[in-house]
């Protein structure tokens, strides 16, 4: 019995060598590309059932980004829309508009200073 499986053991053992060693070294071995596209960085996801989200994804850095919107289901990817990356804000935004409502007597209850 042993006859018969060290052969298939020797085997397995070869190619799971031979697995790992082209693992770790393939960004050494000729003709293997790097990544040289655009970066890409998931912005957020949206689940909308056990197989179905949407999903914002960022291409690119800087001026020239964009956003993409994706559909992702178990069949595929679909492209719902695309946008130009707003430019990133120095100040944090404020209203322009009056508070009124509730709004503005929060606002006036965070500026009163702490009675003793």
């Amino acid at each position: 019995m042993l006859q018969n499986a060290a052969p298939a053991l020797v085997l397995l053992i070869v190619m799971v060598g031979i697995a790992w060693a082209l693992q770790r070294y393939r960004r050494h071995l000729p003709g293997v590309a790097r990544q040289t596209g655009p970066s890409l960085q998931v912005l957020s996801t949206l689940a909308l059932g056990p197989q179905q989200r949407v999903v914002t994804v960022q291409v690119g850095q800087g001026e020239g980004s964009v956003c993409l919107v994706l559909g992702v289901s178990a069949g595929g990817i679909t492209a719902l829309h695309q946008l130009p990356m707003p430019a990133p804000a120095d100040e944090p935004a404020t209203p322009a508009l009056p508070l009124g409502g509730f709004a503005a007597k929060l606002a006036q209850f965070r500026k009163a200073p702490d009675a003793p």
